[in-house]
């Protein structure tokens, strides 16, 4: 079967069309990606309303060309599948207006996907990653240590309390006069420092699974506003060196801890944007070798935001029957389960 996934949940309009067959056989037939970040570095980061403009503008041509690359009609699709939540709310709601709108007009079942769900989907793309594991997903707006006992089955046991791992990231970029988005070139620069500053832990001290990336990133802003008042120079370098360790050996400890707590599990998945950090992608290789666990992280290409990571995540619910009718609602702070 072909499935068309649509993404819209934040600034990249995306749209993929994704031959699926058996319990995950995979053949991905176009994968567009359509990036606003040259009209938010302007502004240091995402403005809601001009992303929900520019999913507008382009999501039309976008189907188009995605339909086209795969030498497909929207005749030969079986089914839409469209991220509906979570996500900014404005920009995941003409996502969802669209995919209703052509499910109805060619007669296709409809079916919802959960974004972060997308996102650890992304795995299955071009691994042969299989139920049970725990996952880590990072992006600008989520972080979260999730365990996949089925491919529908997901159940948050860990996760930030307040900021996202990428949002601090960019944070600290922007005010260190980086260009947007900040995470790619603070991990770039991270490797010229030479003495890095030492932040606290972004793992809270206490029985849960969670994280604060506030606190690491405020000590951050203060020592660089310190230094700005005192007319004192400050080493971009070792900042960001000191920032991506702290960070990451954060989620190195409370991945440690999630291990423990279910020993059973010898997989671990990394997923969401901040999976195409190296730092964090070094640490876990070296993790999984310490811990004897199995490691799948995406390709590079597919671990920001794309289409086909949504089409596969609606695969599984094409699997289930679960279809959304045409009252489907986009929600954004929802996780399904």
């Amino acid at each position: 079967m072909r499935i068309l996934g649509i993404e819209s949940s934040c600034d990249e309009t995306a749209v993929a069309v994704l031959e699926c067959s058996g319990e995950r056989d995979f053949k991905i037939l176009s994968n567009e990606v359509a990036s606003q970040i040259q009209v938010h570095a302007r502004y240091g980061g995402v403005v809601p309303e001009i992303a929900s403009r520019a999913h507008c503008e382009t999501i039309t041509n976008l189907v188009k060309t995605a339909l086209n690359n795969a030498s497909v009609n929207p005749k030969e699709l079986d089914a839409v599948a469209v991220t509906a939540f979570p996500g900014l709310i404005g920009a995941l709601l003409v996502g969802v207006n669209f995919a209703k709108g052509f499910a109805y007009q060619n007669n296709l079942p409809l079916y919802a996907v959960d974004h972060i769900k997308g996102h650890i989907a992304s795995n299955y793309l071009t691994n042969d990653l299989r139920p049970p594991f725990i996952a880590f997903v990072a992006s600008g707006g989520h972080t979260s240590i999730i365990l996949v006992e089925d491919y529908r089955k997901h159940t948050v046991i860990g996760g930030t309390r307040d900021d996202a791992m990428g949002e601090a990231f960019d944070k600290i970029a922007r005010v260190m006069g980086m260009p947007y988005p900040g995470g790619a070139a603070m991990d770039k620069l991270s490797y010229e420092g030479k003495n890095p500053v030492k932040f606290p832990s972004a793992a809270i001290k206490d029985d849960t699974l969670d994280f604060s990336f506030s606190g690491i990133k405020t000590a951050a802003l203060n020592y660089i506003n310190s230094s700005n008042q005192k007319g004192e120079e400050f080493n971009k370098a070792d900042i960001a060196a000191g920032f991506t360790k702290a960070a990451v050996e954060s989620v190195i400890v409370k991945l440690g801890e999630a291990f423990k707590r279910y020993p059973n599990i010898k997989t671990i998945a990394l997923a969401g944007g901040v999976a195409a950090n190296s730092h964090l992608r070094n640490a876990l290789v070296e993790f999984s070798k310490k811990h004897k666990l199995k490691l799948f992280m995406p390709e590079l290409k597919y671990c920001g935001d794309n289409g086909a990571m949504i089409a596969a995540a609606g695969y599984f619910e094409y699997l289930s029957g679960e279809k959304a009718e045409l009252n489907l609602n986009a929600e954004a702070s929802r996780f399904e389960e």
